[in-house]
């Protein structure tokens, strides 16, 4: 499944759409430690946690996560969500705890493979 196929998929609420529609998700990853999320997020994953600011941006850009899903309704500031735009990352979020959230793009994306 590519980021803009799960935008398209009305799962969650688009905060910002990033430059890489086409990006292909390789797998929901799901982690509020930043440091941990920097060693083992893996490259085009759907990231979903529950840290929203500005360093989670930063992260997301240096494992080349394919976006980022806030769970549990949590929110960006407007200073981060133009960060985001700056940058081109894709921002998503849900109300969902965070293992539902994940679940939702892991079941989705199987919904894509032939």
């Amino acid at each position: 499944m590519t980021t803009g196929q799960l935008i398209d998929s009305g799962l969650f609420e688009l905060i910002h759409e990033g430059n890489c529609r086409d990006q292909e998700i390789s797998t929901p990853f799901c982690c509020d430690l930043l440091s941990l999320a920097m060693g083992r997020a893996p490259r085009d994953c759907a990231w979903v946690t529950v840290i929203g600011n500005k360093n989670t941006l930063a992260v997301a850009t240096l494992v080349k996560a394919a976006c980022i899903i806030l769970a549990e309704g949590v929110v960006l500031d407007d200073e981060t969500v133009e960060k985001a735009k700056e940058h081109g990352i894709t921002v998503l979020s849900t109300e969902l705890p965070v293992f539902e959230a994940a679940l939702a793009v892991f079941y989705k994306a199987k919904t894509y493979v032939i």
